[in-house]
């Protein structure tokens, strides 16, 4: 039975939320063909009719989930941002949180495709926390700053959710929030 372009783009956009949630709480290698179609309600052919590959859903998914959380972070103050960014919800949900902070330790052994769109994620994320201010040394500060503060974030969250010490993943929490807000 042919499906309408419609229902196609329904698919599509199904699979891409239902991977990029799924690799944000297990990983990519955590999260196999099996597991990707189960989580989108598809069966393997209707998931590869639309991307040809895994890689190829993983690059898509990311890029997706990039461009939601890119437009978040520009509908708030840097200030609510790593609020919000360094709270115990964002921390207790990866599913639903930064691509970043859950992806980063596997990006190493990616491939060229899926690495180029967590890199073009990063110099969003960057980008929107840098306020342009023309060229020069002012801006490469600024830059500078914002290259300080994602690592920080990213950092901080990739912290908070490895140690089993409850307490000591909500004090990295305070204590970067802290000293970002400085």
């Amino acid at each position: 039975m042919r499906v309408s372009k419609e229902q196609a783009a329904r698919n599509r956009e199904r699979i891409l939320k239902a991977t990029s949630r799924l690799i944000r709480e297990r990983g990519i290698l955590g999260a196999g063909v099996d597991a990707l179609t189960e989580a989108a309600g598809m069966t393997h052919g209707g998931l590869y009719s639309q991307f040809c590959s895994k890689e190829r859903l993983i690059e898509e998914a990311l890029a997706d989930v990039i461009a939601e959380k890119s437009q978040e972070m520009s509908a708030a103050d840097v200030r609510e941002y790593v609020s919000s960014y360094l709270s115990a919800e964002h921390r207790d949900a990866p599913g639903r949180g930064c691509p970043l902070a859950a992806l980063c330790s596997e990006m190493p052994r990616q491939s060229e495709g899926v690495r180029t769109r967590f890199t073009a994620g990063l110099r969003e994320m960057i980008s929107a926390l840098s306020e342009p201010q023309g060229s020069g040394t002012k801006q490469r500060k600024r830059d500078e700053a914002a290259i300080a503060m994602v690592a920080s974030l990213v950092g901080a969250l990739v912290l908070a959710r490895a140690v089993t010490d409850p307490k000591l993943s909500n004090d990295i929490l305070r204590a970067t929030k802290a000293n970002l807000e400085r």
